[in-house]
């Protein structure tokens, strides 16, 4: 099994959701974060004062799959989260030992 951790920009999410729906995804896990990258954070203007944002606003997505659809998983995400424009976010691919699922008890693949 594979841990999937995607960080986008928030006004994609529910299109990444759908896509990943459509391909089979049966659940995720979102949390808004604040972040940043090679851009460093930007400069805004909020009521004619200049100032400076160190972290910007993005969501992480994580999910677990089983081995056989990862990169499936990760192409999906990468062609529904990209803008062409900076700060589009990254994808991290992780090796998953065991899963549970605490109602059943079923474990390994069963559980996702």
């Amino acid at each position: 099994m594979k841990l999937i951790i995607a960080t986008i920009k928030p006004f994609k999410l529910e299109e990444v959701r759908e896509a990943l729906s459509e391909a089979g995804v049966r659940g995720l896990m979102v949390t808004e974060i604040k972040g940043f990258g090679a851009q460093s954070g930007h400069t805004e203007i909020y009521r004619g004062a200049e100032y400076v944002v160190n972290f910007v606003p993005k969501v992480k997505l994580e999910l677990v799959v089983a081995d056989g659809v990862a990169d499936q998983m990760v192409e999906v995400i990468s062609k529904t989260a990209q803008t062409g424009k900076i700060g589009d976010g990254k994808i991290f691919v992780l090796d998953v030992e065991q899963a549970v699922r605490v109602r059943t008890g079923e474990t390994g693949e069963d559980a996702i």
